[in-house]
């Protein structure tokens, strides 16, 4: 039977065995932790640990081709053991520390490290306790240059960090694009004070101010009006509450609005102010939320001053007096008051980098691992009021070494505005439902696929039916909590899915068909290329485009196209050229390749990028080099370019279906720039469509794909299997000089 994390109340030794929650479910790959940190605040407890993680992987070996029989297969899969690191960041109640510190005691096995680093309030006061448990010493570190690092490190590695908060909105949370350079801002923590902190760099920055008006002065006077000792508790008050039968407005002194002073009628001019003159009783809940608007617009006003006189604009809110209650500045056009999803870790993250320093975890970049991470919530207690209950919930967050460093690419025309996705589904309602209503059609598709891709394993249908209920659980949760791991689109729902794929040992399920694909379509390129060359040179530029479109149908993460080569194996490139609208194996050699060697032909240098990892059916960077090879054997074109060097082959860093050129191989990257790239051409509804349809580049760019989804098409104006090719040139275009790099499925 799973452990159970049970609360504790200290005072009087008793459980309350009403909640509880499985801590192996909590506490993961704790077995293989080898370093902690904690933060304890005032009521809630952070734990960090880093812990290495094994999972499979699928690995492709080129065989011998001087040595290949027919039928035998171009290269061999196999499924082999690989070890990563991961971050796990745990936040409960300070009620819940005796019992997981002893969970954690008893699951400890491999951890090497004596010291856990510790910071926050509360450090001091459970030092004993956590030594006595873990046998860890504790070494305490600087709350606010922790609370540093782990702003800077969450704004760097997770994409949609930041959010404004706009009530009343359909969708509450409005993300923002992280600027390239997050140096400089302003971070207003605040805890039971506030205080103002200037950031200018990694390790430089200094309080500017500060105010004894805070959390606590929320906590300890609002203890005094309602009798209500919880925080959560007074903060559910507040959500209930109506402060104007408290508050004085602007409208209650002048009957309207005070036009001359910019002044509206429901601005608040006297908090608590009715309660001077009026005789009757005011609620718990008006009064707590009287209060609440009473520190926050406090606090607000004081960053808005503070960024004024430090000419800073970038305004990050954090603490826990935040959660649940976003701060509202009172002068809104002049500073964004910008929210952090992770805001409770930041203190927790810095602890533990300062721990890691020896192995350098900046020079990595981290991803979010979707299926471990619990996701925000709503401060709106009507949008989900079961997961609205904080008392006895615990929240995590994972995130993944990445073996790569990622960075934008350099021909993004302004990287601070580039936003990958074309439809942001938190937003667009209609959208919304379509879209997660059609991942969950899919899902028995994905499962059976899964199962078949591991047909000698017999335990991979129990594995597939995990992954079925844990993916169907974060679409459940999607549905009500749009937001919770940011701008909600069809490249998050896809990279959710590939997520709890890997979490379940399906690191590549479409991998059979993929070699099945390669080795048809190598059989017919020959053909294919002599068929071109026996074209006028505008002739063969038309079928070169059709070809290259007719390959991007062979798209098994599309339903309509997977339903297509699910009922007629046979279905081939040929059909798939007549089935564009207009009178990774088949798409990337038949239909990638062929372009590309029109384009060596005329002198243009070529950087073909591909997948760092498995997603869907698109060909990946180790798939491509056996792939290379082989036509390379048979073409001197692609053999004479490829030992020349006029032919790159570059993994992009992406292990997703769709595309973020601001997190790119930094290999890529640097190819990019040193070749003085001039034409970009992506290629793939992912790709082209669901991401970078508006993306703006500072060199020639192609986008091209077909809309194998009939509701996209329809919303677009088009039909089934319709083409997008869109060719853009940017404002003052210089001289080109003939170099080309290629994003393909």
């Amino acid at each position: 039977m799973a452990a159970e994390c049970q609360r504790v109340d200290r005072s009087s030794h008793s459980m309350d065995k009403s909640i509880t929650l499985p801590a192996d479910e909590i506490f993961r790959n704790l077995e293989n932790a080898k370093r902690f940190a904690i933060d304890i605040g005032g009521s809630l407890t952070k734990l960090a640990y880093y812990s290495t993680v094994q999972h499979k992987v699928a690995k492709v070996r080129s065989f011998d081709h001087t040595a290949k029989t027919e039928g035998e297969p171009l290269y061999e899969i196999s499924m082999q053991e690989e070890v990563t690191a991961r971050l796990h960041f745990i936040k409960f109640e300070n009620a819940y520390i005796e019992t997981c510190l002893d969970f954690i005691k008893d699951h400890l096995v491999n951890t090497e490290t004596k010291v856990i680093k510790a910071t926050g309030g509360g450090a001091h006061k459970f030092k004993d306790l956590i030594e006595k448990k873990l046998k860890l010493r504790v070494d305490k570190e600087d709350e606010m240059t922790c609370l540093i690092k782990g702003c800077n490190f969450v704004l760097r590695n997770i994409p949609h960090e930041a959010f404004v908060y706009v009530k009343h909105a359909d969708s509450e949370f409005r993300f923002q694009n992280t600027h390239p350079d997050i140096f400089p801002y302003l971070l207003i923590n605040i805890g039971s004070g506030v205080s103002i902190v200037k950031v200018e760099s990694e390790d430089k920055f200094e309080r500017v101010g500060g105010s004894s008006i805070g959390g606590g002065t929320f906590w300890g006077l609002g203890a005094l009006l309602t009798k209500t000792k919880r925080f959560d508790e007074l903060l559910q008050l507040a959500s209930k509450g109506q402060h104007t039968s408290v508050d004085m407005l602007v409208k209650d002194i002048y009957g309207g609005s005070y036009g001359s002073l910019g002044l509206t009628g429901d601005l608040i001019a006297s908090s608590f102010g009715k309660s001077a003159t009026a005789d009757n009783e005011f609620s718990k809940e008006d009064m707590a939320k009287s209060l609440l608007h009473m520190i926050s617009n406090d606090i607000g006003q004081l960053a808005c001053l503070y960024a004024r006189l430090h000419n800073l604009t970038r305004v990050y809110f954090g603490g826990f007096f935040i959660r649940g209650h976003p701060v509202r500045p009172t002068h809104p056009g002049e500073v964004q008051a910008l929210f952090l999803r992770h805001e409770g870790y930041l203190g927790t993250i810095g602890a533990f980098l300062k721990g890691a320093e020896e192995d350098n975890p900046n020079q990595y970049s981290w991803g979010e691992n979707y299926a471990g991470s619990s996701g925000l919530m709503s401060v709106s207690p009507d949008l989900n009021p079961m997961q609205r209950t904080r008392s006895g919930t615990f929240d995590m967050l994972e995130m993944d070494r990445l073996e790569r460093q990622l960075v934008n690419l350099p021909l993004l025309q302004d990287p601070s505005s580039y936003i990958p996705d074309t439809v942001d589904l938190s937003e667009d309602a209609l959208a919304r439902e379509y879209w997660l209503y059609c991942f969950e059609e899919a899902l028995d598709g994905v499962v059976k696929r899964a199962v078949a891709s591991q047909p000698d394993l017999p335990e991979a249908a129990e594995r597939a039916e995990k992954f079925r209920h844990k993916y169907r659980h974060k679409l459940q949760t999607l549905r009500q909590q749009p937001f919770a791991y940011g701008s909600l689109t069809v490249r998050s729902l896809l990279d959710t899915r590939e997520h709890c794929l890997n979490e379940f040992n399906f690191p590549d399920p479409y991998s059979k068909i993929k070699q099945r694909e390669n080795d048809i379509a190598l059989k017919y390129f020959q053909k294919a290329i002599k068929s071109l060359e026996e074209l006028s040179w505008e002739q063969r530029q038309f079928a070169l485009v059709r070809g290259l479109l007719a390959g991007n149908v062979f798209d098994w993460g599309a339903k309509a196209v997977s339903d297509v080569l699910e009922s007629d194996p046979e279905f081939g490139f040929e059909q798939a050229k007549r089935q564009l609208e207009d009178n990774s194996g088949i798409d990337i050699i038949l239909g990638v390749f062929p372009f590309i060697r029109e384009l060596l032909c005329r002198g243009t240098e070529v950087v073909l990028a591909s997948n760092s990892s498995p997603a869907l059916n698109d060909v990946t960077n180790s798939e491509l080099q056996i792939l290379t090879q082989r036509i390379a054997a048979m073409d001197l074109v692609i053999q004479s370019a490829v030992k020349e060097d006029r032919l790159t082959l570059v993994q992009s860093g992406s292990s997703s279906p769709c595309l973020d050129l601001s997190r790119l191989d930094k290999e890529l990257a640097g190819v990019v720039r040193e070749r003085h790239t001039d034409l970009v051409v992506i290629e793939g509804m992912g790709r082209a469509i669901h991401t970078n349809y508006y993306a703006m580049l500072s060199c020639e760019s192609l986008k091209m794909a077909v809309i194998k989804n009939s509701w996209l098409a329809d919303r677009l104006g088009g039909k089934l299997f319709s083409v997008v090719f869109k060719y853009e040139v940017p404002p003052k275009q210089k001289d080109v000089s003939g170099k080309c790099a290629l994003f393909a499925d």
